[in-house]
Order: C-alpha cells, then structure tokens, then sequence
C-alpha cells in the first residue's frame, strides 16, 4: 500500500502571515528585496518546502513552488 492510497490530501499548515508573503514570492525575486522579517518568514517557507531557494550570479532569488 502506497502512502498516497492512504492519505487522499495532504495539506501544509500556513499561517497568514507566511501565505501573504508566499503570495509575494510568486515570480522570482531576489531575497534581499524582502524586509529582515519577511526574510524570516522566507526561511521558514523554505524548511516547509513551499518556497526554493535559487542562486543567480551570486544573487539569492526565491520563487515559490506550484502547490
């Protein structure tokens, strides 16, 4: 039996704070354009999965991942 058989949806919990700045992240764009607390909040995402981390010349971007 597959995990997916048993678990028909499978959510990620985001509180709202996190799902607006997850909204922001829907293009690419470097991580230093974010305040020092949506940075943290980036991070987080990150740990979650929910947002890659992609370096670019030496620029860190973020983008956010299709759900």
């Amino acid at each position: 039996m597959k995990l997916n058989d048993i678990i028909q949806e499978f959510k990620i919990y985001m509180s709202n704070e996190e799902q607006a700045v997850f909204e922001r992240c829907e293009r690419l764009r470097p991580l230093r354009s974010f305040s020092e607390r949506d940075q943290v909040i980036i991070e987080s995402l990150i740990r979650k999965s929910l947002v890659s981390k992609i370096s670019k010349n030496g620029i860190i971007m973020v983008l956010a991942n299709d759900l």
